[in-house]
């Protein structure tokens, strides 16, 4: 299936903020010496979080600019979009996720929230032994855990989605102008995304906002 990814650093960084807590937890339950449930849902959400990294808009800059291999390795096609009036707005990118790859990200946030349930009814002290991680720290991955697979399943605006989908890479950039409907469906798709990864910050919110309105 196709999900429509912006060209986003605030996206980016959330993603991409979850590896560390996913590798150290499976680091852990690794060193326990016992294959689990747990271990398997998490290695595979990693396995599918890599693919997934793999193809986002951003990761191709930040991996060009910091590695000499051939650039054409690494060439993807750009999408400009703009308004009606001209206006050049904040770029989407037509991703394809596989089913597998969101059912495994799927199955880790299910687990990463039952884990949570579960300290949150252990309290005082049997909480300050048990508990392998700060509870603030624990709650923060499932947080922007279940952001990152909000925006992820977001269903896209199906017109721009065929639109983008339709343009035919034959240069570096590709220019797409919008018409007034499929700006209208633009607007409320970004509104939505900065809604669920910055809603509950009102400077966060309205910084994460400015870049696209």
């Amino acid at each position: 299936m196709y999900v429509l990814v912006p060209d986003d650093p605030v996206f980016f960084a959330k993603f991409q903020s979850l590896e560390e807590p996913l590798l150290r937890r499976l680091y852990r339950l690794h060193s326990a010496g016992l294959e689990s449930d747990d271990e398997r849902i998490i290695s595979d959400a990693y396995d599918s979080w890599v693919q997934v990294l793999l193809k986002l808009p951003l990761w191709f800059e930040w991996h060009k600019a910091g590695t000499s291999a051939d650039p054409a390795l690494y060439e993807e096609t750009r999408y400009v979009l703009y308004s009606p009036r001209g206006d050049q707005l904040t770029s989407l990118y037509p991703v394809e996720v596989t089913t597998v790859d969101l059912g495994h990200l799927t199955a880790c946030l299910d687990l990463l929230i039952a884990t949570d349930q579960a300290r949150r009814a252990v309290t005082g002290q049997v909480c300050a032994e048990v508990c392998a991680e700060p509870p603030e720290r624990e709650d923060g991955l499932t947080e922007v855990f279940r952001r990152v697979m909000e925006v992820l399943l977001l269903p896209p605006p199906q017109r721009l989605l065929d639109t983008l989908g339709q343009a035919v890479p034959g240069e570096p950039v590709v220019s797409v102008p919008l018409s007034a409907e499929q700006e209208a469906e633009y607007r409320c798709f970004c509104e939505d995304i900065v809604t669920i990864l910055s809603s509950g910050d009102t400077f966060a919110y309205r910084s994460h906002r400015a870049m696209y309105f």
